[in-house]
């Protein structure tokens, strides 16, 4: 009897861990209805999304030329694959609504009080970074590349190419915004000190202009109108850091102090 009376430990260190598994599957499968949602709301205007992402380059294609598609498939599965990363940014809010939720019960409250803001200001900052791409740096790299060829050479771009193109430089412009967040969270992770990284300011800036050298083409215009961004969302996450950093480590004292 003593045996049948005795608690099951490893019962109760797997429903946890099953719990948890349930919950994150179930916040899976929200996410990517969402996405699937958004995704067959937008795919009736693929062709339009797609010619709304081509203007940049059409514009300045010389008269009596387009773009072209050299695959059997591309005018197909172009604007799909188009409209299904566009259904991936649009549900993005929605889907780190759900890792939020999912995470959230194991932070600290001062840890949940910093979590919710960066996590907004990494979504606004992302999107900033795809439409400070479109709008200001596509149309200087596309003059630039279409302005440098032969006269004999006709500018063609495959349709496929050119979606492949713009894609890595959202990514890399989205992620590039994200500077702010970055040093934030190097500041209150405890990795580095504002003080460390005021010190390196020099190299940063430097970096600055060798990630604009290398993801726009070789001119001064294109690099600064990148690394001078960068360099700022830097100092824009020191600032963040002097504000923001000391806050919870108070928090933590003043809990500390709470007599029994």
């Amino acid at each position: 009897m003593s045996k049948l009376n005795e608690p099951v430990s490893g019962q109760d260190e797997e429903q946890p861990l099953i719990s948890h598994l349930v919950e994150l599957r179930q916040r899976l499968i929200w996410a990517l209805l969402t996405v699937m949602l958004v995704f067959l709301s937008l795919f009736y205007f693929a062709n339009d999304l797609y010619a709304y992402l081509s203007k940049p380059l059409t514009a300045l294609l010389p008269a009596g030329t387009s773009m072209i598609a050299t695959d059997v498939t591309s005018p197909f599965f172009a604007p799909f694959k188009l409209t299904l990363v566009l259904s991936i940014f649009a549900a993005m809010p929605f889907i780190l609504h759900q890792i939020w939720g999912f995470i959230a019960p194991g932070l600290y409250s001062h840890e949940r009080r910093i979590a919710i803001p960066l996590l907004v200001s990494s979504i606004a900052l992302f999107y900033s970074g795809i439409a400070f791409a479109y709008y200001v740096v596509f149309p200087l790299i596309f003059g630039f590349f279409t302005s440098v060829g032969p006269e004999n050479v006709a500018v063609m771009t495959d349709i496929s190419s050119y979606l492949n193109f713009v894609l890595k430089l959202f990514f890399a412009f989205g992620i590039v915004f994200e500077i702010p967040i970055a040093t934030l969270l190097i500041i209150w992770s405890g990795v580095s000190t504002v003080e460390s990284l005021v010190s390196k300011r020099a190299y940063v800036v430097v970096a600055c202009f060798v990630v604009g050298m290398l993801l726009t083409p070789p001119d001064v215009i294109s690099q600064s109108l990148l690394a001078l961004p960068m360099w700022l969302l830097f100092e824009l996450g020191i600032l963040l850091g002097r504000v923001i950093v000391r806050k919870p480590h108070e928090e933590d004292d003043a809990d500390t102090d709470v007599p029994d």
